[in-house]
């Protein structure tokens, strides 16, 4: 059986989380500047120490010094001799860093494949006509073998899609030329905020994260947010990702006495900002579910009310920070928070909560029957490892001597959808140099237009005056003879494949 993890401590009472019950997930809140950091990296230490891996972003950069020996911080000796926490010394823990954009970590990639449409759907802010849409351009690749990997690859197809409507229409439905519209300005705004640096390979492998070091301890995985908070959209969508594979990839292990992983979710309210309902449902299912998976998910927010009640409602392990009752929705915020514990006949929680200072916290963590204890007013246990950020040489170091260094450096662009559409389509123009315009526009690839955003091929005259026609005529009976004059114009000939 493993030890229980002190987390706070109060005159009276020790406040530890079981190991066993740390996969019924938790929340960490608290206004700004009250000590949620220092508590997450406390936290993770614990878990670190009882060998469980653990996850989390660093938005602020402070966390990267849980790699270095602490000490030398005149706080944390107060609070150290405060607790009176004998077994207490200054260490460093096992950390792998990780950075979308390579820069202050390893790279973290996945493949559009794995994302799936609807994550990416909520990454792009797309509606549901769009969405089917874009789940229509996935179909088409599944079921013709072609690999969408990277952003070029879905540019390329959706290209293909949209000129090749009609044929996939009886089959796949209407993919508009609007909606595919929507999807390619959405990929340009992706590129813009450096979001296409998340897809490609080699694919994060999550076995990689799940380590522990030769003297058993858990890694800690930290994640660099400070630049990737610029996109929130994508920040969320990357963390819920990872918690979709999670549970799709490991295997049920019902109770264990400890976790597999732990993952702290910070700026929480980011998740849930516009979800649509059924992102909202896998969020739900997911928490719901992944605990029998032997994964803990603990969610750092400002306010409660950032977290919907469906998923509040999970999170069993709470530690509540100071709240400031400066508005109404500030004032409603301390009332819920209040109403989640369970009550304790010495405290005020709705005033208390107010009074806190900075490292002090309600608290209550679920005991061995999963019923959650009565809430305390407690001081949190200082960090082992430095409070503060490592130096850019401290990082390269652990970056240096990971066990993945050198593994996800370098990308690799292997055959996929792009270059099979590219292939076709100079295979075509091969074959025929002088296509006629329903061969041209048949081909469905066009690598000028997808780079550059412009067509490469100049138009015949025959297409011109068409065109020039199809915009002059706006009558339903000048399309039609528009249509008929085409046909019987260009009604003998095939585009070759």
């Amino acid at each position: 059986m493993t030890e229980p993890m002190l987390i706070a401590k109060n005159n009276d009472t020790d406040s530890v989380i079981l190991p066993k019950m740390a996969n019924r997930h938790g929340l960490i809140a608290g206004a700004t500047g009250t000590g949620k950091t220092v508590t997450l990296q406390s936290l993770a230490e614990q878990f670190s120490r009882i060998g469980v891996p653990v996850f989390m972003a660093d938005v602020k950069g402070d966390l990267s010094g849980m790699s270095q020996v602490g000490g030398g911080n005149a706080k944390v000796e107060a609070r150290v001799q405060q607790l009176g926490l004998s077994g207490y010394s200054n260490k460093a823990y096992p950390v792998m860093f990780w950075d979308m954009f390579g820069e202050k970590g390893h790279p973290v990639r996945t493949t559009l494949s794995e994302m799936g449409p609807l994550l990416l759907s909520r990454m792009f802010n797309l509606n549901d006509v769009q969405s089917g849409v874009l789940n229509a351009i996935f179909k088409v690749a599944d079921d013709n073998g072609m690999l969408l990997l990277d952003l070029k690859d879905l540019r390329a197809m959706a290209q293909h899609c949209a000129e090749n409507a009609a044929t996939y229409q009886t089959q796949y439905g209407n993919i508009s030329t609007a909606s595919v519209g929507a999807i390619q300005r959405a990929l340009l705004q992706l590129e813009t905020e450096g979001g296409d640096a998340l897809f490609g390979e080699p694919a994060l492998n999550l076995e990689d994260m799940m380590q522990t070091d030769a003297k058993g301890l858990g890694y800690i995985n930290i994640l660099a947010a400070d630049k990737l908070l610029n996109a929130p959209r994508v920040y969320a969508t990357l963390l819920l990702w990872l918690l979709s594979e999670l549970f799709e990839k490991l295997p049920e292990v019902g109770d264990l006495d400890k976790p597999k992983l732990v993952f702290f979710f910070d700026e929480a309210h980011l998740l849930f900002n516009d979800a649509p309902a059924m992102l909202m449902q896998k969020i739900e299912q997911v928490v719901r579910l992944v605990r029998s998976k032997g994964v803990g998910i603990y969610f750092v927010s400002q306010n409660p009310l950032d977290i919907p009640d469906v998923v509040l409602g999970q999170l069993g392990n709470r530690v509540q920070h100071a709240l400031r009752a400066f508005t109404p929705r500030d004032q409603k915020a301390v009332q819920v928070a209040a109403q989640t514990f369970r009550a304790n006949p010495k405290l005020n929680v709705a005033t208390v909560i107010t009074e806190l200072g900075v490292g002090e916290a309600l608290v209550s963590f679920l005991d061995e029957k999963g019923a959650p204890t009565p809430v305390e007013r407690t001081f949190i246990c200082p960090p082992e490892s430095r409070v503060g950020p490592a130096t850019d040489a401290e990082r390269s170091q652990a970056m240096r001597q990971s066990l993945v260094a050198g593994v996800y450096e370098k990308s690799v662009d292997r055959e996929s959808a792009y270059e099979i559409l590219k292939q076709r389509a100079e295979q075509a123009a091969s074959a025929n140099p002088e296509k006629s315009p329903e061969q041209a526009s048949s081909s469905g690839f066009d690598l000028g237009g997808i780079l550059s955003g412009k067509s490469s091929r100049s138009d015949s005259v025959l297409e011109s005056a068409a065109k020039s026609a199809a915009r002059a005529i706006g009558s339903q009976l000048g399309r039609a003879i528009i249509r008929g004059v085409l046909g019987s114009i260009l009604g003998g000939s095939k585009s070759k494949r």
